[in-house]
């Protein structure tokens, strides 16, 4: 196989796993942690309990950015739990430096169908209500 920009690409993440420049970790060994100077991304976000959520949150340091992601239309909690992603749009909402982005089926980018699924899924739940 030829080298390639793939093959670049991932002995550049490998290097940066490495070296610590990139650390991939469980949700549940953030406590603790202060993440300053870091750039750190929760994916997933819609499977977060409450409390998970606000850890996740209170970790960020100085200069420190975080996104988390996340579908409330896919959350696989036990219904008793609620969706820590869910109550931060309530809670967080209006203040400043945080920012709630929200993407529909204009926004995908997989196989054709999937938008078509998306707005049948979303119409029978406005149905529904």
């Amino acid at each position: 196989m030829p080298y390639n920009s793939f093959n670049r690409s991932a002995d550049q993440l490998k290097k940066n796993l490495d070296q610590g420049i990139i650390e991939v970790i469980p949700l549940a060994f953030m406590r603790g942690r202060t993440l300053n100077n870091a750039f750190v991304l929760l994916d997933e976000g819609q499977n977060c309990t409450f409390l998970q959520m606000k850890m996740f949150l209170t970790r960020m340091g100085y200069n420190s950015k975080s996104i988390i992601n996340g579908d409330i239309t896919q959350i696989d909690l036990p219904k008793s739990k609620d969706s820590g992603l869910l109550s931060i749009q309530n809670i967080l909402q209006g203040i400043d430096g945080i920012k709630f982005v929200y993407l529909d089926s204009k926004d995908v980018v997989r196989h054709r169908l999937v938008k078509d699924i998306i707005d049948a899924y979303a119409r029978e739940e406005k149905d529904s209500n």
